[in-house]
């Protein structure tokens, strides 16, 4: 060894078989390298960091029956697993489109599946919301066979904390799909009225306490995840009965951190308003005979669904539509927990006639 030579660099320790830290679960972020151990995740009913697991995909394909030929709309991305579970069957001669707004994962989805051998003629991929879909349009011959919507925030998003979308990290107290666009839950804090506070708390979540918690966040400067969970545990201390068991609290107050981020995220990505803009252009972008199957995840998107698609089902629009929503099996939600909020919902455009807006 001759004193030029580098210094000998040890290897970074995993750390552990649960590490805490998303930054130290570099065995999971890299799963080509690391499979037995993204495996082992899986087995604990888990999601490995980085990855998302896809819900309900054998529900999904016997719904939208993809056949060779057909042209296909995967309106949320996301990690690409129902896209790819989709592709292969609407070969030879089909096509696969995919949208999404996620400025950070869309390129990341889109080097995976380039990576397996899906090129611009199988797949085309676009950075755009999913209200934006009837542009696509020109470039899918007037009309999709089949639509895919999946409405749920993706794992990626929520366990990387520099995204801020969790109080179980500290990260910047953010919530946008796009960090690009809008204003952030920070910034919302800051401007909004309490009487708006308390509204969208109610009307994006169904929080009971949300009187006592928009006087405690409104107008606040908040910079972080943990800088607004703290609060919010701080006034659930105060709104509790003295009498409530501190078991029974613990409980309580994660749900109420539930429903106070996903508050704000709905409201700074103006969910619900792109979701009803969507469900209004859908009929007209789909081929006579085409499928549409939504997969949403709390009470306001799935009221919107069912709404949208019983309507079409009266004036005509719609041929059939689901009578009920379709769960995730007892199976996958066992072993993948974030499946068990999911219901899914399907309609059929009708092949004559028809009231599209």
């Amino acid at each position: 060894m001759t004193d030029a030579s580098p210094p000998h660099k040890r290897r970074v320790r995993y750390a552990g078989t649960h590490p805490r830290q998303f930054e130290d679960k570099y065995k999971e972020l890299d799963p080509t390298r690391h499979a037995a151990e993204v495996d082992k995740v899986m087995q604990r009913g888990q999601t490995p960091a980085g990855m998302h697991r896809s819900i309900c995909v054998d529900e999904i394909l016997a719904i939208l029956k993809p056949v060779p030929g057909e042209t296909g709309l995967d309106l949320t991305l996301g990690f690409g697993g129902h896209t790819l579970a989709m592709l292969p069957l609407v070969q030879p001669g089909g096509r696969m489109f995919g949208m999404d707004v996620d400025p950070i994962e869309l390129p990341r989805t889109t080097a995976r599946l380039r990576k397996l051998g899906f090129g611009e003629e199988a797949l085309s991929v676009h950075r755009a919301n999913f209200s934006e879909l009837a542009t696509l349009l020109p470039q899918a011959g007037g009309g999709f066979d089949f639509v895919l919507a999946d409405l749920g925030v993706s794992s990626m998003q929520i366990d990387n904390p520099a995204r801020g979308f969790s109080f179980r990290a500290d990260g910047p107290l953010d919530l946008r799909l796009d960090p690009s666009s809008g204003q952030s839950a920070s910034e919302l804090l800051l401007c909004v009225t309490r009487h708006r506070l308390r509204d969208l708390l109610t009307d994006n979540s169904d929080e009971p306490f949300a009187i006592p918690l928009a006087a405690a966040l409104q107008g606040q400067y908040l910079e972080t995840t943990v800088q607004l969970a703290d609060l919010v545990r701080a006034t659930m201390e105060l709104a509790y009965k003295r009498s409530m068991p501190a078991e029974e609290r613990l409980v309580e107050t994660k749900k109420v951190l539930q429903r106070t981020f996903q508050a704000l995220r709905i409201e700074v990505n103006d969910e619900f308003g792109v979701l009803d803009t969507m469900l209004r252009d859908l009929p007209a972008c789909l081929k006579p005979g085409g499928r549409v199957a939504i997969l949403s995840f709390h009470s306001g998107e799935d009221r919107r669904v069912k709404k949208c698609f019983q309507t079409g089902e009266r004036n005509g629009t719609f041929s059939s539509v689901a009578a009920d929503p379709i769960r995730a099996s007892y199976d996958e939600q066992r072993s993948n927990p974030r499946s068990s909020s999911a219901k899914l919902r399907w309609a059929v455009r009708a092949l004559h006639g028809g009231a599209v807006a």
